[in-house]
């Protein structure tokens, strides 16, 4: 895992070798500045001249504004090395989400892919900035300090020996009672993003319902949950502080009455005052390096189960990767589908597509309908490996899907989902999706297709109107036709819309269709929609229910023979008639 994580310094491995360095530099500085400080203290007593007295004094200044000096820069570089390692392993992570198949997403989620990409890399990032600086200057100061705790105070220093296995003890005690905790707590504050993000995103079917009290409550029992569990792991890591200021203070109490009584024995032979004074400070420095690494412990403690989080995203693998020898080129836009089932997990008990045989010839118009949850969606992400086939083979343009490069199989299949997604920026920068290079008039035609030009020349910058993020400031139905113009702008072999017009009305939607025919006669274009009016002029009409294929055919003979089409076809025209 650490290996997993340093592999993320990359270019900051000098920020990251030079804090520690100097971190040293400065702690040998310290320990030295006692050593001094006693000479001068026994000079004193021994009488000596102002002379002695500004020369052990400008050593000192010295040092103390070498040991600022190293200070400083240590934080300086320590600040750039953990900013820039986090900074890198976010992107990794990112990255790394990017490359991800539905089926990885929906293995994390996305309220614990937020988490690990936010709060994990924070506190990773925290414990980093602690291992190069504090976590080096804390056992070298310790040792460092213990060494010169033996030359100053001979015996006297195995006080400081007897307190460190105490205070290991201790910690280790502290850690393995934590540490399951933070790994529930995690799980919880998934949930909690989860319950953040739900009502954001449904805020309108929130206030549509008058339900803001219930999800107030539900993030109230979520946030409750959370801070419990901190609550009872922080109180077990506190027990940290009291433990070292108990060693703390037992140390000075044996020092003080243990030095005095040699002091005043022995006249000062034994054990003077210079060696009495230093070795105060060093077991002050002693038990402050114990103390910052008890510090280190609990924010390690912490910080390991965000590690295992963040390393269990990188080294996961996408369950769709290219082939050895990927093709790189897609012939044409021709579907067909080899007795195909899918389902959404192997553990998963029951087939969402169950034995699909289809062939559609490149350039054919194919409507796809059927009930709620009859998987049309799902047929339609195999083509463009959104999802890979559990049995089976889906081949485009006469090639199983799984033999293309990835990228250009999906770059020659463009797909209008059911859920439109604008991203905040103008219009052009939208629409640039499809095609970065796409000129404006490139653009004006594609959206005169989807019949979105119109209605973007009555904005006031036209074409270089913000969308604010997602959508939220033009209609569904603009947002529709902006995402065909975009899907368009990539002069795909094959289209694929998933009830992409339900927000559009039927003579636009007629419009729409009939550019189509006129305009990309070539690329075989897949229309799944609720309507019998939006692929009644179809070349097939496939019928699904169940996640079966119920029947094939067009319009006239689907209506002569299908009950599922004649049921739909009834009630729509009803439903016509009603309100007519």
């Amino acid at each position: 895992m650490l290996k997993r994580l340093a592999g993320c310094i990359r270019e900051y491995w000098l920020s990251a070798i030079l804090s520690p360095v100097i971190v040293m530099l400065e702690v040998v500085i310290e320990c030295i500045i006692p050593f001094v400080t006693a000479e001068l203290v026994n000079s004193i007593s021994a009488g000596c001249s102002m002379e002695t007295i500004y020369k052990y004094g400008g050593i000192l200044l010295v040092m103390a504004i070498l040991s600022l000096t190293c200070g400083a820069l240590a934080g300086h570089f320590c600040a750039t090395a953990s900013c820039g390692f986090a900074k890198n392993l976010r992107k990794d992570l990112f990255y790394k989400v990017q490359e991800f198949s539905f089926g990885n997403i929906d293995k994390f989620s996305t309220s614990s892919l937020v988490t690990r990409l936010t709060t994990d890399v924070a506190n990773v990032q925290m414990s980093f900035m602690m291992l190069v600086r504090t976590a080096f200057r804390a056992p070298f100061m310790m040792i460092f300090a213990f060494i010169m705790a033996f030359i100053m105070g001979g015996k006297m220093a195995w006080i400081f020996a007897v307190v460190i296995p105490i205070l290991g003890i201790g910690l280790m005690m502290v850690a393995k009672t934590a540490m399951p905790i933070f790994r529930k707590v995690f799980k919880k504050y998934d949930n909690l993003n989860n319950s953040v993000q739900e009502n954001i995103q449904g805020m309108r079917v929130v206030k549509a319902y008058v339900r803001e009290e219930r999800e107030s409550e539900k993030f109230n029992d979520a946030s409750y949950n959370v801070a419990m569990d901190f609550t009872k792991a922080e109180k077990i890591l506190a027990l940290n502080n009291p433990l070292m200021q108990f060693c703390l203070n037992l140390v000075m109490l044996v020092v003080i009455f243990f030095g005095s009584r040699l002091i005043i024995g022995t006249g000062g032979e034994a054990f003077n005052v210079g060696q009495f004074s230093a070795l105060l400070t060093y077991g002050i420095q002693i038990l402050m390096s114990l103390m910052m690494l008890s510090m280190i412990f609990v924010m390690l403690t912490m910080s390991a189960e965000s590690a295992r989080r963040i390393v269990e995203v990188l080294d996961e693998q996408s369950l769709i990767r290219n082939p050895a020898a990927p093709l790189a080129e897609v012939a044409n836009g021709s579907l067909e589908f080899d007795h195909v089932s899918f389902k959404y997990s192997e553990k998963a008990e029951q087939f969402a597509l169950q034995d699909i045989n289809l062939s559609i010839p490149s350039g054919a118009t194919v409507g796809i309908i059927g009930g709620t949850g009859s998987s049309k969606t799902t047929l339609v992400q195999l083509i463009s490996r959104l999802y890979d086939v559990s049995e089976g083979a889906v081949r485009v343009g006469g090639a199983d899907v799984r033999e293309y490069d990835i990228k250009i199989l999906r770059d020659e299949v463009a797909v209008v989902l059911q859920k439109n997604v604008l991203f905040s920026g103008s219009i052009k920068e939208n629409l640039r999706w499809g095609d970065k290079n796409a000129t404006e008039e490139e653009m004006v035609h594609a959206c005169k297709l989807a019949c979105a030009h119109d209605f973007i020349m009555q904005f006031p910058d036209g074409y270089d109107t913000h969308i604010e993020q997602g959508g939220t400031n033009v209609s569904g139905g603009q947002k529709q036709r902006l995402c065909i113009a975009r899907a368009l702008l990539k002069k795909p072999k094959i289209l694929i819309l998933d009830d992409s017009t339900s927000a559009v009305d039927t003579h636009t939607d007629a419009m729409i269709r009939k550019a189509f025919r006129e305009e990309i006669p070539a690329t075989t274009k897949l229309i799944i929609a609720q309507r019998i009016s939006s692929v009644e002029d179809a070349d097939m009409i496939i019928v699904m229910n169940g996640g079966r294929i119920d029947d094939i055919g067009n319009h006239a003979e689907l209506l002569s023979r299908n009950a599922i089409y004649q049921e739909v076809y009834t009630s729509q025209n009803k439903g016509g008639e009603q309100d007519a």
